[in-house]
């Protein structure tokens, strides 16, 4: 008897680990929320390199679909987990408080918008070098990096997270970041994420690195999601308007 696993490739196997990586960081949410940032950033880094290997030792008919289950654990329930377990932090459910009501409504919306975008990003923009609504990776992105930046204020974390389901489910047009530029995002993270193993080998480095690559990421995440619909067109991508002008002409 094979396994069925066997039929799928390393790009899927990375796409796997992510999943993996997102279960871990819901689990560290409940004791560590600095933790649980870290893994999702880790997760997001694994999601930017299934798309590398995929490139360059090819995929599978399942690749589009398990990158989409992947980033509902890691990029949908994980940050949603690490809002609610920060909302909790200030009081019980029994206690009944609308900054908890409104905590966990705002985590479990985000939950189900970022569900319903990554199912209409697998049936229509896989093969688009743009997508519609907010990434799930970008909005997981910044509200990692804004935790470990020290932004654990709950009332701005909620808000934040309720901005972010309502953008998932709209219409912006975001086009894929160029390769340099992921690249860069993708080192920042893995310097975010490095840094507590850094300090604990090494002296060297001063205390307060691992929150300045947190802004650093907090700058570049935040930067691309307020200017990249209007100012990140390039690689001759146009924005959509300019395409419906150029097909009416």
């Amino acid at each position: 008897m094979s396994l069925r696993v066997g039929r799928l490739g390393l790009a899927d196997a990375v796409t796997v680990a992510n999943a993996a990586v997102g279960f871990l960081a819901v689990v560290a949410a409940t004791v560590d929320p600095a933790l649980a940032a870290r893994l999702i950033l880790l997760a997001a880094i694994a999601d930017g390199v299934d798309g590398v290997v995929a490139r360059h030792r090819g995929s599978t008919p399942a690749g589009p679909y398990l990158d989409s289950l992947a980033d509902v654990a890691s990029f949908g329930v994980a940050p949603a987990t690490l809002v609610a377990v920060i909302v909790l932090e200030t009081g019980p459910v029994a206690d009944g408080t609308l900054l908890v009501a409104s905590g966990i409504g705002a985590a479990a919306l985000f939950v189900a918008l970022a569900v319903a975008r990554l199912g209409l990003y697998t049936a229509y923009d896989s093969g688009s070098r743009e997508t519609v609504g907010v990434p799930t990776t970008l909005a997981a992105t910044v509200l990692a990096a804004a935790v470990l930046a020290g932004y654990t204020n709950p009332v701005p974390i909620v808000v934040a997270t309720a901005v972010f389901a309502v953008l998932m489910g709209s219409t912006v047009t975001y086009p894929d970041l160029h390769a340099q530029d992921a690249l860069v995002m993708g080192f920042i993270q893995a310097a975010v994420v490095l840094t507590p193993v850094a300090h604990a080998l090494t002296d060297v480095f001063p205390p307060w690195i691992g929150e300045g690559f947190a802004f650093a990421l907090l700058f570049l995440s935040g930067g691309y999601l307020l200017l990249g619909p209007h100012f990140y067109w390039g690689d001759g991508i146009r924005p959509p308007e300019e395409d419906v002008n150029a097909s009416n002409e």
